[in-house]
């Protein structure tokens, strides 16, 4: 649940790696949480890949969840898919990032049922899903994408905020970028719009499963209450 007080100074940006947690804007991508665009989750399921490869293995599983934490306890959603040994590098993507759509759709539903609703507005909020993407590509294709993203100041980010005010109030269901305009500039309506995906977030496709396919074997997608201690 992202707060006014999440945003953060941008002059502190300087790499991939300058700011692990909070909020920033960016006139490409809207709203980021660079919590969800870390992707260290990625990261670790593309390495379960490698595994699963260099296993010897006909078919090895590949897990990807997301959870949030309530207390002593975390929730989510996760899904668990058997992969036929001899894929690609770009064909482990195209598979990592159909997981990743797949489980963040079935997880941001999950947040908004309503025995949530006391504690988050996070389920859609309208940063969640494009910076859980950016964070697939910061992944898989590591450089330096402040600059092409736009990144505003914390002025002009505040300004934003207090103009439209909180991002949980906007639900974005979908993987395209939810922007905000700034309300300082007069000659446009101060409103928010979907806007397109940069080209570099368009370099892989999300694999699609086929009935009898045998690449992918589509085994669970659950929710469930995971002790904070361990799964």
């Amino acid at each position: 649940m992202s707060k006014r007080e999440d945003i953060l100074d941008t002059s502190r940006i300087s790499s991939e790696n300058g700011l692990k947690y909070g909020l920033v804007y960016s006139e490409v991508l809207g709203w980021i949480d660079m919590g969800h665009a870390q992707g260290d989750d990625i990261r670790s399921l593309m390495h379960s890949f490698s595994s699963g490869e260099s296993s010897g293995k006909p078919y090895y599983p590949v897990r990807y969840e997301q959870t949030m934490r309530l207390y002593r306890f975390a929730t989510g959603r996760f899904n668990v898919w058997h992969i036929k040994k001899g894929r690609s590098l770009s064909e482990q993507r195209s598979i990592a990032l159909a997981m990743m759509m797949n489980t963040a759709v079935a997880f941001e539903n999950w947040q908004s049922m309503s025995f949530f609703s006391w504690h988050t507005d996070s389920g859609f909020s309208g940063e969640d899903l494009i910076s859980d993407l950016f964070g697939f590509y910061r992944a898989n294709f590591s450089r330096t994408y402040w600059d092409e993203l736009k990144i505003v100041s914390k002025a002009s980010a505040l300004r934003r905020w207090d103009h439209y005010g909180p991002i949980g109030r906007y639900k974005n269901t979908g993987f395209l970028p939810l922007l905000f305009p700034d309300p300082v500039e007069k000659l446009l309506c101060p409103k928010p719009y979907k806007g397109r995906l940069p080209r570099f977030m368009m370099q892989v496709m999300p694999y699609k499963l086929h009935p009898n396919d045998n690449t992918v074997i589509f085994t669970s997608k659950k929710a469930g209450v995971i002790n904070a201690l361990g799964k």
